[in-house]
């Protein structure tokens, strides 16, 4: 029965996320819920949570990102804008070379290959693939797989780098702050920006025009952004379900022979964006967690919930983080199309 596996879900989910904070891993409740949800899939439980509670959630973190964005950032990213064109190019160029060669070499059919392999933008990419004769259901799984595989990284590297202070953090988290007016205030923003970037059809809207709303609003005196711990939790847990409950069973056996190749391709992608994060953090002279995260090749609301759990600067984070996003959307379709274009299958594979 459905309310029994969403019981379980939410309790199974809760035990692994209460044992992934005693041993103070960032991200807690992300993947905890994460990893249970890809269990239950596994197991071939269908479950599908409703589409406006993953939404929410978006507009939730879009305003937590807005607490901790300010004018200075934009300073920072205009003070150093050569370095920053590099690596948005840098990381847009890498994911192209590998989508040419996965659909050159590899076993996947078709142009797949050329649409999964994209750092970002996946709804776009799974919305777009079936038009030009990619297997979307293949297409789905690369993107969910390089989400969980930067997010599982992204967590792994918080904690050996934050090492003991990730227990100090973890320590000062107050989960059941007295309610205020802005909190209500807060929620407000989030149902009226978020609802708007979706009718408006902006690409990530539903965070995106909470974040620069909530932002400007900060900024100026105007609101006190408050988002209290459990409330943060429900949307951490919906964003790990959403991920962890899209994998399918059958999908999964179906991309046993091409996952050397396409677990290669996501790897060297993370590689390249590691390598890229070290180069910024002597450049810029900021710390190697912030510029990690900074770079990290995909999941922006992912990505601002480890930061969330850490001591880097989140606003440089999501800042370079919704450059990339946008250049993505902005290219990745285009750039996918011509590799679909010139990049001819391989007969022998």
């Amino acid at each position: 029965m459905p309310v029994l596996q969403w019981s379980l879900l939410f309790l199974l989910s809760l035990l692994l996320s209460l044992f992934f904070l005693l041993i103070h891993l960032p991200g807690a409740l992300l993947l905890g819920s994460m990893i249970v949800g890809i269990i239950f899939s596994m197991r071939g439980i269908s479950l599908h949570p409703p589409r406006c509670t993953f939404l929410a959630a978006q507009a939730i973190l879009g305003c937590m990102i807005a607490q901790n964005l300010t004018g200075s950032i934009l300073t920072t990213l205009a003070a150093h804008w050569p370095m920053v064109i590099v690596i948005l190019l840098t990381t847009l160029i890498s994911s192209a070379v590998i989508g040419w060669l996965l659909v050159r070499y590899s076993n996947l059919p078709g142009n797949t290959g050329a649409w999964g392999s994209s750092p970002g933008g996946a709804a776009a990419m799974v919305a777009m693939a079936q038009d030009y004769g990619a297997d979307i259901r293949l297409v789905a799984f690369m993107q969910y797989l390089r989400v969980l595989l930067v997010v599982g990284a992204a967590a792994l590297v918080t904690r050996l780098v934050m090492g003991d202070q990730a227990q100090t953090v973890n320590q000062q988290i107050v989960w059941f702050p007295p309610l205020s007016v802005n909190l209500l205030s807060t929620i407000l923003l989030a149902a009226v920006a978020g609802t708007a970037g979706r009718l408006l059809r902006i690409p990530s809207g539903v965070m995106l025009l909470p974040m620069l709303a909530g932002a400007l609003l900060n900024a100026g005196g105007v609101m006190v952004i408050e988002l209290p711990e459990w409330l943060l939790a429900i949307a951490y847990m919906a964003i790990g379900w959403q991920i962890g409950l899209g994998f399918d069973k059958q999908i999964f056996f179906m991309a046993l022979r091409p996952l050397p190749q396409i677990l290669l391709s996501i790897f060297s992608l993370m590689a390249i964006c590691a390598a890229m994060a070290w180069g910024l953090a002597h450049y810029m002279q900021i710390d190697f967690l912030t510029a990690y995260l900074a770079t990290s090749p995909g999941g922006v609301d992912s990505v601002a919930v480890i930061a969330a759990g850490s001591h880097a600067d989140m606003a440089l984070i999501m800042a370079m983080q919704t450059l990339r996003l946008f250049s993505i959307l902005l290219t990745g379709p285009a750039v996918a199309r011509f590799i679909s274009a010139h990049a001819p299958k391989n007969s022998s594979s």
